[in-house]
């Protein structure tokens, strides 16, 4: 379990946390600034000696790369500000940064498609030493971009998985630029109507810059309209909610992001009046939600008792005529009646085998919670189960016991109507 999973009252662990991932990625948005402005110098240079318009491309590319870094670490430093102007906090500013990285790669784009449209001034001088730093240059992005990634995931950190994305694609770009770059220096040359494979190599760095611009556009752009969180989180919280017993019915549940944050808003039925009951049971919700699902900033849980339409009523039985068995835990199977409160109308009835009768240790709550998990909200049993185990189990779950002497289900379902 992580610490910032742990809910107390007044965040002390939660914001302890947060304070140390906020601190790792930082550091990693400060490599990556740093990695973007060592490879600009070399890239800048490499291209002063060779005139080539392939790592050119790659040379401004990296220069908006370091750029994009520097608005990152600002951003990452504002994200984590707490202000009582910004009550939900400032977590979007990671996401604004990704969207102003996309716009950073989309005018490098540009850029560079501008230049290899034109004619090149002189052709490409390429020297050993040259495709060496450009080797360099690739293995580089490729280790520090698995960090950044495995960083990013690992804190879920939007800005770093766009910083580890925008890496990879730097990788193929730049191994279509040595690629480019090696031709040229094995003597192989391409004059198609003036188009070289210098410029073959920087509209493919183009293609490249485009593909990885789109991606992070488009994430970052969900969730700054408010876009639901992903769907594996959200039913990971409905479950969780679902579990717990005295919980009739979800009425709604949504859940949005910011940064890599996670807001979460459900409104429940509930199978008890007693609103100092409902709340400690939407308390306990809440701390299952943020033990069990990473990154909860926030949860808001809006809930009402359960208004009785009909009633489903559970009776152990000891045969398949009708007869009420005098054990609960026991009965071979249990009648399952829906009944309609207005006019005391059967809307559904049905018998269904006791699935624990051969259990020998704890059977009564092994029926109990198994009834629970069919959600009925009356049991009828002919024992009094006072101060054992199943009434533990029926009372957390709001389910109303009644004991009666009836010995057929008919006459059960009667007392009900009256």
């Amino acid at each position: 379990m992580k610490e910032n999973q742990l809910p107390h009252a007044d965040g002390s662990s939660r914001l302890i946390s947060d304070r140390e991932e906020n601190t790792q990625i930082q550091r990693v948005a400060l490599y990556a600034f740093l990695i973007n402005l060592g490879l600009v110098g070399i890239k800048v240079a490499l291209a002063y000696f060779s005139a080539s318009l392939a790592v050119a491309a790659s040379a401004v590319d990296s220069a908006t790369d370091s750029a994009a870094s520097l608005a990152v670490i600002g951003g990452l430093k504002l994200s984590a500000r707490r202000s009582s102007a910004f009550p939900y906090g400032l977590y979007k500013i990671e996401n604004v940064i990704s969207v102003i990285i996309a716009i950073f790669i989309f005018v490098a784009g540009f850029e560079i498609a501008t230049r290899a449209l034109s004619s090149p001034e002189q052709s490409p001088v390429i020297t050993p030493w040259i495709l060496g730093w450009l080797v360099a240059g690739v293995l580089i992005n490729l280790f520090f971009g698995r960090y950044a990634t495995a960083v990013g995931r690992r804190t879920e950190s939007p800005a770093l998985i766009a910083e580890g994305r925008h890496r990879q694609v730097d990788v193929i770009s730049s191994i279509v630029v040595v690629l480019a770059v090696a031709l040229s220096y094995f003597g192989v040359e391409i004059d198609f109507f003036g188009i070289t494979i210098d410029h073959i190599g920087a509209g493919l760095v183009v293609v490249f810059i485009a593909y990885a611009g789109w991606e992070l556009l488009s994430d970052g752009m969900r969730v700054l309209l408010d876009a639901s969180i992903e769907a594996t989180a959200l039913a990971q919280v409905r479950q969780i909610i679902e579990s717990e017993p005295m919980v009739k019915e979800i009425r709604w549940l949504t859940g949005r992001n910011a940064g890599r944050f996670r807001f979460i808003d459900t409104f429940i039925v509930m199978r008890t009046g007693d609103l100092k009951k409902a709340h400690a049971i939407s308390e306990h919700i809440e701390d299952e939600i943020r033990k069990q699902v990473p990154h909860i900033e926030r949860v808001v849980i809006h809930y009402e008792p359960q208004v009785l339409r009909d009633q489903l009523i559970a009776v152990p039985l000891a045969d398949m005529t009708g007869k009420t068995s005098p054990h609960f835990g026991e009965a071979p199977c249990f009648a399952l009646v829906r009944l309609r409160l207005a006019d005391g109308e059967i809307e559904r009835q049905e018998v269904i085998a006791n699935p624990h009768t051969t259990v020998t240790k704890a059977k009564g709550i092994r029926v109990a919670e198994w009834l629970v998990n069919q959600r009925v909200d009356a049991l009828v049993v002919r024992e009094d189960l006072h101060k054992k185990g199943p009434a533990y189990v029926f009372a957390d779950a709001g389910v109303e016991v009644r004991v009666s002497g009836d010995e057929h289900l008919d006459q059960v379902i009667a007392s009900f109507r009256t």
